[in-house]
């Protein structure tokens, strides 16, 4: 049997893994990973406060500050999902069949293994 490998950057992949990306923006799902919650609630804060009070800086920085939290939280998300997708394709084509197993039943016999 031919060993296929997929690419990191398969469709196949990247689609449901940036919806999964977006799902997981959910507080009740960021909750179980601390880094996450933390710089999602951080960069929700920075948002609002973008809106209600000045705070001193530049404008451009309080967005590039803005954009780089909500950025490390998408791509976190992403990221995991992304694993997420590789490990159940990579489950699903190890069920799918026995790689060659019988051979070294064939091919070490008498060899005690």
């Amino acid at each position: 049997m031919a060993r296929t490998t997929q690419s990191l950057f398969a469709a196949e992949l990247l689609l449901p893994a940036l919806g999964q990306a977006v799902a997981k923006l959910n507080p009740a799902t960021l909750w179980r990973n601390p880094v996450m919650f933390t710089t999602a609630v951080v960069a929700l804060l920075l948002t609002l406060l973008l809106f209600v009070g000045d705070g001193g800086l530049s404008l451009a920085f309080r967005l590039q500050l803005i954009g780089c939290l909500w950025l490390t939280v998408l791509f976190g998300n992403f990221a995991e999902s992304l694993a997420e997708g590789r490990g159940k394709a990579q489950a699903a084509s190890l069920r799918a069949g026995d790689f060659g197993l019988g051979a070294c039943a064939h091919h070490c016999r008498g060899r005690g293994g």
